[in-house]
């Protein structure tokens, strides 16, 4: 709800650089479109200057600095992820351990499903894309309830914001 949102979600990630040192990415939304930037390294070295910033506009913004705990070290799994299925397009950003992440993947691609990256984080934008539920929000919470481990995500439309935690909080 900032017309700055990206420069916001910026002063964030810088904030916690600490937290994760080897990629750094934001997605944001203007309403209508989400527009995503993201870079391995540091968050000044992936948002160098003012202008790399205006690339982001919009009054919605989600970001994240990674360090990796599944998947392997590289630019397709710096997060968020963005993906465009049926629902729209939906971003993503977690951070935990899905104990049960190998076993879904595994299960997905005998089904045919194509993955782009190692991460975790885009087996349950697979499970989301994949949700017989008829709204984002049921779709969710749908893919949510087939994660066993610790975890919390951000999620992006166009429109809204939504968090989700693991039921253990």
């Amino acid at each position: 709800g900032d017309d700055e949102a990206a420069r916001r979600a910026y002063l964030g990630l810088y904030a916690l650089q600490h937290r994760g040192q080897e990629s750094s990415g934001i997605a944001a939304s203007d309403g209508f479109k989400i527009s995503l930037h993201r870079g391995m390294g540091l968050v000044w070295s992936v948002f160098p200057g003012e202008t790399s910033l205006d690339r982001l506009p919009g009054r919605l913004a989600i970001g994240h600095n990674r360090y990796s705990t599944t998947g392997c070290s590289g630019l397709e799994n710096a997060q968020p992820l963005l993906i465009q299925f049926r629902g729209g397009q939906i971003a993503a950003a977690h951070n935990g351990n899905i104990v049960n992440a190998r076993e879904l993947r595994a299960m997905m691609e005998e089904n045919g499903s194509i993955f782009q990256t190692s991460s975790d984080t885009e087996t349950v934008l697979h499970l989301i894309a994949r949700s017989r539920e008829k709204n984002l929000e049921d779709m969710i919470v749908d893919a949510l309830s087939r994660l066993e481990g610790a975890y919390c995500f951000v999620f992006l439309t166009p429109t809204k914001l939504i968090s989700a935690r693991d039921p253990r909080g």
